[in-house]
Protein backbone atom coordinates (compact mmCIF):
# COMPACT_ATOMS: atom_id res chain seq x y z
CA UNK A 1 0.00 0.00 0.00
CA UNK A 2 1.64 3.25 -1.02
CA UNK A 3 1.39 6.50 1.52
CA UNK A 4 -1.08 7.83 -0.79
CA UNK A 5 -3.04 4.82 -0.73
CA UNK A 6 -3.22 4.54 2.92
CA UNK A 7 -3.90 8.66 2.96
CA UNK A 8 -6.86 8.26 0.81
CA UNK A 9 -8.05 4.84 2.95
CA UNK A 10 -7.90 7.43 6.46
CA UNK A 11 -9.53 9.82 4.45
CA UNK A 12 -12.45 7.28 3.69
CA UNK A 13 -12.98 6.14 7.61
CA UNK A 14 -12.84 9.85 8.73
CA UNK A 15 -15.78 9.93 6.23
CA UNK A 16 -17.83 7.54 7.20
CA UNK A 17 -17.35 5.88 3.72
CA UNK A 18 -15.19 2.86 4.75
CA UNK A 19 -16.25 0.99 8.01
CA UNK A 20 -13.37 0.54 10.52
CA UNK A 21 -13.37 -3.02 10.57
CA UNK A 22 -13.18 -3.27 6.74
CA UNK A 23 -10.07 -0.75 7.06
CA UNK A 24 -8.08 -2.88 9.64
CA UNK A 25 -8.47 -5.90 7.57
CA UNK A 26 -6.81 -4.11 4.28
CA UNK A 27 -4.08 -2.72 6.85
CA UNK A 28 -3.67 -5.88 7.83
CA UNK A 29 -3.41 -7.99 4.30
CA UNK A 30 -1.13 -4.90 3.37
CA UNK A 31 1.04 -4.92 6.20
CA UNK A 32 0.84 -9.33 5.58
CA UNK A 33 2.21 -8.41 1.47
CA UNK A 34 5.71 -10.16 0.87
CA UNK A 35 8.13 -7.20 1.12
CA UNK A 36 10.29 -8.59 -2.01
CA UNK A 37 9.53 -11.20 -4.42
CA UNK A 38 12.63 -13.83 -4.73
CA UNK A 39 13.56 -14.71 -8.34
CA UNK A 40 16.87 -16.28 -7.80
CA UNK A 41 18.70 -13.71 -9.90
CA UNK A 42 17.16 -10.92 -8.01
CA UNK A 43 15.31 -9.68 -4.93
CA UNK A 44 12.35 -7.26 -6.05
CA UNK A 45 11.81 -4.59 -3.42
CA UNK A 46 7.80 -4.24 -3.35
CA UNK A 47 8.37 -1.42 -0.74
CA UNK A 48 10.03 0.74 -2.44
CA UNK A 49 7.14 2.77 -3.16
CA UNK A 50 6.04 3.00 0.05
CA UNK A 51 9.49 3.84 1.91
CA UNK A 52 10.45 6.47 -1.12
CA UNK A 53 7.15 7.24 -2.90
CA UNK A 54 8.19 5.23 -6.23
CA UNK A 55 9.06 1.58 -7.11
CA UNK A 56 11.87 0.32 -7.42
CA UNK A 57 13.90 1.15 -11.03
CA UNK A 58 15.47 -1.37 -13.42
CA UNK A 59 19.16 -0.68 -14.44
CA UNK A 60 19.66 -2.90 -17.44
CA UNK A 61 23.38 -2.55 -17.32
CA UNK A 62 24.87 -6.12 -16.95
CA UNK A 63 21.75 -7.82 -17.12
CA UNK A 64 20.40 -10.61 -19.13
CA UNK A 65 17.13 -9.50 -21.53
CA UNK A 66 15.08 -12.27 -19.80
CA UNK A 67 16.53 -11.00 -16.11
CA UNK A 68 15.20 -7.52 -17.04
CA UNK A 69 11.99 -9.00 -18.40
CA UNK A 70 11.76 -11.13 -15.26
CA UNK A 71 12.48 -8.05 -12.79
CA UNK A 72 9.61 -5.67 -14.96
CA UNK A 73 6.85 -8.59 -15.15
CA UNK A 74 6.95 -8.87 -10.90
CA UNK A 75 6.57 -5.02 -10.99
CA UNK A 76 3.91 -4.52 -13.18
CA UNK A 77 2.13 -7.79 -11.62
CA UNK A 78 1.88 -5.20 -8.48
CA UNK A 79 -0.11 -2.51 -10.55
CA UNK A 80 3.07 -0.33 -10.19
CA UNK A 81 4.88 1.81 -12.90
CA UNK A 82 8.21 0.09 -14.52
CA UNK A 83 11.15 2.26 -15.68
CA UNK A 84 14.38 0.49 -17.00
CA UNK A 85 16.71 2.71 -17.72
CA UNK A 86 20.24 1.65 -20.41
CA UNK A 87 18.57 -1.09 -22.08
CA UNK A 88 18.43 -1.51 -25.81
CA UNK A 89 15.69 -2.61 -27.98
CA UNK A 90 16.79 -6.15 -28.48
CA UNK A 91 16.28 -6.23 -24.88
CA UNK A 92 12.97 -4.47 -24.75
CA UNK A 93 11.47 -7.13 -27.34
CA UNK A 94 11.98 -9.47 -24.82
CA UNK A 95 10.47 -7.48 -22.30
CA UNK A 96 7.27 -7.17 -24.34
CA UNK A 97 6.92 -10.53 -24.55
CA UNK A 98 6.05 -10.55 -20.48
CA UNK A 99 4.65 -6.57 -20.35
CA UNK A 100 2.75 -5.94 -23.52
CA UNK A 101 2.43 -2.46 -22.57
CA UNK A 102 5.77 -1.47 -21.77
CA UNK A 103 7.14 1.25 -24.33
CA UNK A 104 10.99 1.65 -25.32
CA UNK A 105 12.08 5.34 -25.86
CA UNK A 106 15.14 4.83 -28.14
CA UNK A 107 16.74 8.05 -27.24
CA UNK A 108 16.49 7.51 -23.27
CA UNK A 109 17.31 4.22 -23.86
CA UNK A 110 14.40 3.39 -21.52
CA UNK A 111 11.77 0.92 -21.17
CA UNK A 112 8.38 2.34 -19.35
CA UNK A 113 5.29 1.73 -18.54
CA UNK A 114 3.37 4.62 -16.71
CA UNK A 115 0.55 4.43 -13.99
CA UNK A 116 -1.11 7.32 -11.95
CA UNK A 117 1.30 8.52 -9.79
CA UNK A 118 0.52 11.74 -7.83
CA UNK A 119 1.20 14.97 -9.83
CA UNK A 120 4.29 17.38 -8.96
CA UNK A 121 3.50 20.62 -8.12
CA UNK A 122 5.33 22.34 -10.68
CA UNK A 123 7.37 22.14 -14.55
CA UNK A 124 10.58 20.42 -14.79
CA UNK A 125 12.47 22.49 -17.50
CA UNK A 126 15.23 20.29 -18.94
CA UNK A 127 17.87 22.01 -21.09
CA UNK A 128 20.38 20.57 -23.42
CA UNK A 129 23.17 22.19 -24.22
CA UNK A 130 24.00 20.77 -27.23
CA UNK A 131 22.26 18.18 -29.70
CA UNK A 132 24.68 15.29 -28.44
CA UNK A 133 23.86 15.52 -24.96
CA UNK A 134 20.27 14.88 -26.07
CA UNK A 135 20.15 10.94 -24.95
CA UNK A 136 20.84 11.84 -21.45
CA UNK A 137 18.51 14.70 -21.32
CA UNK A 138 16.23 12.47 -21.94
CA UNK A 139 16.73 9.78 -19.75
CA UNK A 140 15.99 12.74 -17.25
CA UNK A 141 12.76 13.82 -19.17
CA UNK A 142 11.12 10.22 -19.52
CA UNK A 143 12.12 9.72 -15.59
CA UNK A 144 10.86 12.83 -14.36
CA UNK A 145 7.03 12.48 -16.89
CA UNK A 146 6.94 8.69 -15.32
CA UNK A 147 7.01 10.08 -11.58
CA UNK A 148 4.23 12.01 -12.31
CA UNK A 149 5.81 15.28 -13.36
CA UNK A 150 5.20 17.82 -16.45
CA UNK A 151 8.32 18.25 -18.20
CA UNK A 152 9.34 21.41 -20.93
CA UNK A 153 12.37 20.54 -22.85
CA UNK A 154 14.60 22.94 -24.24
CA UNK A 155 17.46 21.26 -26.52
CA UNK A 156 20.65 22.96 -28.22
CA UNK A 157 20.40 26.14 -26.26
CA UNK A 158 24.62 25.66 -25.09
CA UNK A 159 26.69 29.17 -24.35
CA UNK A 160 27.83 29.22 -27.89
CA UNK A 161 25.38 30.95 -28.94
CA UNK A 162 23.81 32.57 -26.20
CA UNK A 163 20.78 33.94 -27.90
CA UNK A 164 19.70 30.30 -28.51
CA UNK A 165 19.31 30.12 -24.66
CA UNK A 166 18.19 33.82 -23.98
CA UNK A 167 15.09 33.74 -26.27
CA UNK A 168 14.11 30.86 -23.60
CA UNK A 169 13.80 32.50 -20.57
CA UNK A 170 10.63 33.11 -19.88
CA UNK A 171 10.23 29.23 -20.39
CA UNK A 172 12.87 28.96 -17.95
CA UNK A 173 11.40 31.81 -15.16
CA UNK A 174 8.21 30.02 -15.23
CA UNK A 175 9.73 26.23 -14.44
CA UNK A 176 10.30 24.96 -10.48
CA UNK A 177 13.19 22.95 -10.91
CA UNK A 178 15.79 22.86 -14.05
CA UNK A 179 17.84 20.20 -14.88
CA UNK A 180 20.47 21.51 -16.98
CA UNK A 181 22.33 18.84 -19.21
CA UNK A 182 26.26 20.01 -20.94
CA UNK A 183 29.19 18.82 -22.04
CA UNK A 184 32.63 19.95 -23.14
CA UNK A 185 33.13 22.32 -20.60
CA UNK A 186 30.22 22.13 -18.84
CA UNK A 187 29.42 25.74 -18.57
CA UNK A 188 25.72 25.76 -19.10
CA UNK A 189 24.78 24.93 -15.58
CA UNK A 190 26.32 28.49 -14.10
CA UNK A 191 24.80 30.09 -17.02
CA UNK A 192 21.11 29.25 -16.47
CA UNK A 193 21.38 29.47 -12.27
CA UNK A 194 22.02 33.30 -13.05
CA UNK A 195 19.28 33.99 -14.91
CA UNK A 196 16.56 31.94 -12.37
CA UNK A 197 15.77 31.85 -8.98
CA UNK A 198 14.97 27.88 -8.23
CA UNK A 199 17.16 25.13 -7.92
CA UNK A 200 19.29 23.81 -11.12
CA UNK A 201 20.50 20.19 -11.09
CA UNK A 202 23.58 19.92 -13.64
CA UNK A 203 24.70 17.07 -15.20
CA UNK A 204 27.91 16.54 -17.00
CA UNK A 205 28.36 14.24 -20.07
CA UNK A 206 30.72 12.19 -21.08
CA UNK A 207 30.39 14.52 -24.59
CA UNK A 208 33.54 16.44 -25.84
CA UNK A 209 36.97 15.91 -27.07
CA UNK A 210 40.32 14.52 -25.57
CA UNK A 211 41.08 16.77 -22.62
CA UNK A 212 37.28 16.33 -21.60
CA UNK A 213 38.36 13.11 -19.96
CA UNK A 214 35.04 11.86 -20.78
CA UNK A 215 32.89 13.91 -18.79
CA UNK A 216 35.37 15.20 -16.12
CA UNK A 217 36.13 18.36 -17.38
CA UNK A 218 32.81 19.07 -17.16
CA UNK A 219 31.91 17.57 -13.91
CA UNK A 220 34.91 19.46 -12.38
CA UNK A 221 33.46 22.38 -13.61
CA UNK A 222 29.93 22.30 -12.82
CA UNK A 223 31.14 21.51 -9.04
CA UNK A 224 33.03 24.56 -9.35
CA UNK A 225 30.00 26.75 -10.64
CA UNK A 226 30.29 30.58 -9.31
CA UNK A 227 26.36 30.52 -9.99
CA UNK A 228 23.80 29.90 -6.60
CA UNK A 229 21.63 27.27 -6.26
CA UNK A 230 23.69 24.53 -8.40
CA UNK A 231 23.84 20.89 -7.44
CA UNK A 232 25.82 18.25 -9.41
CA UNK A 233 25.00 14.57 -10.64
CA UNK A 234 27.22 11.94 -12.06
CA UNK A 235 28.10 11.89 -15.50
CA UNK A 236 25.88 11.06 -18.04
CA UNK A 237 22.86 10.30 -14.80
CA UNK A 238 20.17 11.59 -16.45
CA UNK A 239 17.84 8.98 -14.55
CA UNK A 240 19.44 11.02 -10.96
CA UNK A 241 19.12 14.38 -12.17
CA UNK A 242 15.34 13.31 -13.43
CA UNK A 243 14.28 11.62 -9.95
CA UNK A 244 15.74 14.55 -7.38
CA UNK A 245 14.08 17.01 -9.55
CA UNK A 246 10.85 15.31 -9.21
CA UNK A 247 10.90 14.73 -5.34
CA UNK A 248 11.91 18.75 -5.14
CA UNK A 249 8.98 18.90 -7.16
CA UNK A 250 6.49 17.10 -4.78
CA UNK A 251 7.23 18.55 -1.54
Amino acid sequence: MSPEELRHLLDRVQEGHTPAAEAHQRLLAALRAAPLADLGFARVDHHRATRQGFPEVVLGLGKTAEQIAGIAAAIVERGQPLLVTRVDEAAWRVVQARVPDARYHQLARAITLARDVPPGKGTIAIASAGTSDIPVAEEAAVTAELMGNPVERLYDVGVAGLHRLLRERERLESARIIIVVAGMEGALPSVVAGMVDVPVIAVPTSIGYGASFGGIAALLGMLNSCANGVSVVNIDNGFGAGCIASMINHL
